[in-house]
């Protein structure tokens, strides 16, 4: 009877710490008000259509039309400094795009864009948004971001600069709103 009261109130004790470390810890700190940066960035993306070496290919398709409604690309663009094919390379733009449109001209994109050179090397701003692909000009929502563009929202105003079969150069003008 002794060892099994000592051994209920070793166990009691146990469980008595147990309880005390196992609780829930919280800190509340201080919050800090960063300020509000407002960054705007120029560049071009150059996709390649076909070849040997594509940027975009089509991953799926539904089978319910010969119309292009419900295809599905991915994406490992090229992002440069200039329009010209010589221009510096800045970054990727790695993503999905679905043609959406009963037309079959607007896409829904969901793309990162990474820097990998400059004051922005390893961060990256992600775009998802409706892009009505065959209008000259358009606009796209920044909806965030990594790295230096941590939160990020904004936006970003598309020009296709060159269009052919096999060729995609884009224009992007982006505003970037990050803390």
């Amino acid at each position: 009877m002794k060892g099994t009261l000592v051994l209920t109130w070793f166990l009691m004790v146990c469980l008595s710490k147990v309880t005390v470390q196992s609780q829930y810890y919280s800190q509340s700190l201080p919050y800090d008000t960063k300020a509000v940066k407002v960054t705007h960035l120029h560049f071009f993306l150059h996709e390649t259509l076909g070849g040997k070496n594509p940027t975009a290919v089509e991953v799926a398709q539904a089978n319910i039309s010969s119309l292009p409604f419900g295809t599905l690309y991915a994406i490992d663009d090229i992002l440069k400094i200039g329009p010209e094919d010589n221009s510096e390379v800045i970054g990727n733009a790695q993503g999905l795009a679905l043609m959406v449109g009963g037309n079959t001209t607007t896409g829904v994109m969901y793309v990162d864009f990474g820097f990998t050179t400059g004051k922005f090397n390893g961060s990256s701003i992600s775009l998802f948004s409706r892009n009505p692909i065959t209008e000259t000009e358009r606009e796209v929502a920044v909806v965030g971001g990594r790295g230096k563009f941590r939160m990020a929202k904004g936006f970003a105003l598309l020009k296709t600069f060159f269009l052919n079969a096999t060729t995609v150069i884009v224009d992007f003008d982006v505003t970037v709103i990050h803390y």
